[in-house]
């Protein structure tokens, strides 16, 4: 998702129609602001904001959708939502529609609850006792069941099946406290987290200021960053006074393809406010005393891109100790070592390295053909395989291949690559998998809704090697993975904004583990 709030209208900024770039600015009538503020999400971005669509649509393939805001009083909103990928939703004439809006925020969805239809595309806007707002939302409410019977008992409809139009209408609920002229919109977030714990990030537009938000357990990511100058982007010293605006993203690998720097991470709890005024920490709402945090830890194994930053590290980086710990735990007597591309290959380079078996490509992927994890259903993701991969047959045939994935899901994907590779001339096709099998389904925003489709929790996975047709599976233990994870991440508490308690280290493995952060309400 993605929000904007700036000084230059969106028309002086709109670029060449094939980047599908929208940068928000803020108005030519008034003084240059050095704070501006973007905020750019693979669900969502924000303040005097860019929004890159093809930056962050590989998280979300089926809609797309932006707001914007003049940011005056009242203000003006413009919508355009869409089905389908940014490119095919939005035409170069959609986007000279946005031009006078001032602030704004977009999203990219695939749908983990709520039907996938137009309706149920993000953002929402809806008018409150202080005006309107539009809500962008990454994430699952683990009471959403609850919470939907709680606001129809205000008399509220909802007219869609998305927990995102759900947090809307709770937003728009007045909370105890405020009063009945001053909207208090720290007040209305808080409550509520009271409402429901996880899993959320936020981003929430209000006349002239963005609320960038992360739930208390910060389950889902969000990042801050800078937009500074072309010149300086890839420069140590871009300092604070090169300072163009203020982005916000679910992923900061969106940052450089708009020209910004990461800055930080929104911590979990934190309420952060993005306006001409610049970057400000509102309040860090504390999780239950004794609860550890619990950042989805398949963000590393999957869903991110390898140039993210989560928790002071890169993906890339984790994804390579993972392969190492691999080689560590799941030795082979092979030739060479490869990797189901892309997001395999940093833990296929790490098992290589430890394991000292040289590195080759044996598959060529068709670039052209969408992620099949986040494909609605199981014949698309099926076809999706299909038209994938290409083998490289110079480089393994006659030899014994140790093959490196990321992850075991359904097993639509991983038999037909090892025919397909055998039938090019592998002797052998041993699979190593650098995450522990998924047992349980995830409630907080990942596409994994049944046991029943796990192949782990199935009959066939007894003998998992024949059922696939490989001549070995080995998976990396849960303790492997959270050691890799957890190795390399940096002491969140020298932040003195940030509580010593929302500054621990912990992650979700629900999916593994079957142990959840929280209670689940249905």
């Amino acid at each position: 998702m993605a929000s904007v709030c700036s000084p230059l209208p969106l028309s002086s900024l709109l670029p060449h129609p094939v980047d599908f770039k929208l940068r928000v600015q803020g108005n030519q009538t008034t003084e240059p602001v050095r704070n501006s503020h973007v905020t750019e999400n693979s669900h969502m971005t924000g303040l005097s904001c860019v929004l890159r669509g093809r930056a962050g649509e590989e998280m979300g393939q089926e809609s797309a959708g932006i707001v914007t805001s003049t940011g005056t009083n009242p203000p003006i909103y413009t919508t355009l939502k869409g089905m389908g990928l940014v490119n095919t939703a939005f035409k170069a004439e959609d986007l000279l529609k946005l031009r006078n809006g001032n602030l704004g925020i977009g999203h990219t969805r695939y749908s983990t609850t709520g039907i996938s239809e137009l309706q149920n595309c993000q953002p929402f806007v809806v008018d409150t006792l202080h005006g309107k707002i539009a809500v962008a939302h990454n994430g699952e409410l683990v009471n959403a069941s609850a919470l939907r019977k709680k606001v129809m008992r205000h008399g509220v409809g909802l007219s869609t099946s998305s927990d995102s139009e759900l947090i809307t209408q709770l937003l728009a609920l007045t909370p105890p406290m405020e009063e009945l002229d001053t909207p208090d919109w720290v007040a209305r977030i808080k409550n509520l987290m009271t409402e429901t714990p996880t899993s959320y990030s936020l981003l929430v537009v209000y006349k002239d200021v963005i609320y960038a938000v992360r739930d208390p357990y910060g389950n889902r990511p969000l990042s801050i960053g800078r937009l500074v100058p072309i010149s300086k982007l890839h420069s140590s010293g871009a300092g604070e006074a090169d300072t163009e605006g203020w982005v916000v993203s679910s992923e900061s690998c969106s940052f450089q393809s708009i020209g910004a720097k990461y800055y930080r991470e929104v911590q979990p709890g934190e309420i952060v406010q993005i306006s001409k005024n610049g970057v400000k920490s509102l309040s860090v709402v504390p999780r239950p005393e004794g609860d550890p945090p619990a950042f989805c830890i398949f963000e590393y194994v999957y869903f991110a891109r390898p140039d993210s930053i989560f928790e002071g590290q890169m993906v890339y980086t984790v994804r390579q100790r993972c392969g190492q710990q691999l080689a560590i735990e799941a030795p082979t007597d092979a030739d060479v070592v490869s990797t189901v591309p892309e997001s395999a290959t940093p833990a296929a380079l790490g098992y290589a390295q430890q394991s000292g078996l040289p590195y080759v490509e044996v598959l060529c992927k068709n670039r052209y053909v969408g992620r099949t994890f986040i494909q609605p259903n199981t014949r698309l993701r099926q076809l999706g395989v299909a038209k994938k991969f290409g083998a490289l047959t110079d480089n393994f045939a006659g030899k014994r291949v140790v093959l490196i994935d990321d992850s075991i899901v359904r097993g639509n994907t991983i038999s037909p690559i090892i025919k397909l590779l055998k039938e090019a001339g592998a002797t052998e096709v041993h699979i190593r998998v650098a995450s522990p099998p998924i047992r349980f389904p995830c409630y907080m925003g990942i596409n994994i809704p049944t046991k029943e489709e796990l192949i782990a929790n199935r009959p066939e996975f007894e003998d998992i090697a024949g059922y696939i047709g490989a001549t070995s599976v080995r998976y990396l233990s849960v303790e492997g993975l959270v050691s890799a994870v957890q190795g390399g991440i940096e002491s969140r508490g020298k932040d003195e904004r940030i509580s010593t308690k929302t500054a621990r280290i912990g992650h979700c493995t629900a999916c593994l583990t079957g142990k959840y952060p929280v209670e689940l309400e249905w």
